[in-house]
């Protein structure tokens, strides 16, 4: 039971971090001047980028399409969601973190991504020590 709703609670975070991620991260690679998500271009002057395309990039698959087969193998209570949120989980955190090394902080999202990043760790964790303790991992 406990392992069923660490599972769903997984799921959901994780479903919730792709909904923002997908479509923000289309915007950077259709619109690289950030001018589609309202960013200015003037954020990236001591980022290792030029334009939106490549952050774009990691957005839509490291934080959006990477969630979703996380969220997949969650609701069906793979063994390896458990791992595999761990490294979406860190994924966020680090993302979040050089964002607002680059940019600094712009928008009440960056932390608040950050908390969900932390949380996601935390759920997953429990998730693997709940597979250790039944035995199945």
């Amino acid at each position: 039971m406990m392992r069923k709703r660490t599972a769903i609670y997984l799921g959901v975070l994780q479903v919730f971090v792709a909904i923002g991620a997908i479509p923000a991260g289309l915007s950077m690679i259709l619109d690289p001047s950030g001018n589609g998500l309202g960013l200015s271009h003037d954020i990236l002057i001591d980022a290792p980028f030029h334009d939106f395309y490549i952050p774009g990039i990691f957005l839509l698959v490291g934080n959006g399409v990477f969630n979703i087969i996380g969220a997949v193998l969650a609701f069906r209570k793979n063994k390896q969601a458990g791992k595999f949120g761990l490294g979406l989980g860190v994924f966020l955190v680090l993302w979040i973190c050089i964002q607002m090394y680059f940019i600094g902080f712009i928008h009440f999202l960056q932390p608040l991504f950050l908390m969900i990043g932390i949380i996601e760790i935390f759920i997953s964790y429990h998730y693997i020590s709940t597979l250790k303790v039944n035995g199945q991992l």
